[in-house]
């Protein structure tokens, strides 16, 4: 009994320190809300469902904890699928579903990542598979460059 008392104190710890370690990721809507309270930089994962590269960024980057940490701590984290033309949200008035806003932000490569600054009005786009350090170096390019926002 004594054993299968700490086995499950083991995989309670290994469950909850795993959650740690993720980014948190969020709906388009669920993002623009939580910015009405706590303005933030948005960051928006536009992926496709065969998109090998947008699995490789999962997979790689996207559970290296400098990226996880950085991500969490300067962003609300959006995963947006390009081709979902079923989920639909309201935003600025309008009804979009996953592919028209995909459109809208001119996206036409995957991986894409689009930075939106917490007014909602710009957005700057990082296309393409990053290694964690080379996507963590174009994140703080990107946002000097479009945001003239020092990292």
């Amino acid at each position: 009994m004594k054993y299968i008392g700490l086995f499950f104190l083991g995989l309670l710890i290994s469950i909850s320190s795993f959650a740690q370690g993720q980014i948190k990721w969020m709906k388009f809507e669920e993002a623009i809300a939580a910015n009405s309270s706590n303005p933030k930089m948005i960051i928006v994962d536009v992926y496709t469902d065969w998109c090998g590269w947008c699995k490789k960024m999962d997979s790689e980057t996207f559970t290296d904890s400098k990226v996880v940490d950085y991500i969490n701590k300067n962003f609300y984290a959006v995963k947006l699928n390009a081709e979902d033309t079923q989920r639909t949200f309201e935003f600025m008035g309008k009804t979009y579903n996953e592919a028209q806003m995909a459109a809208a932000m001119r996206v036409n490569s995957y991986p894409n990542f689009v930075i939106i600054e917490p007014k909602l009005q710009n957005i700057a786009q990082l296309p393409g598979y990053r290694q964690p350090q080379q996507f963590l170096a174009g994140l703080d390019e990107l946002l000097e460059k479009a945001f003239r926002i020092k990292p």
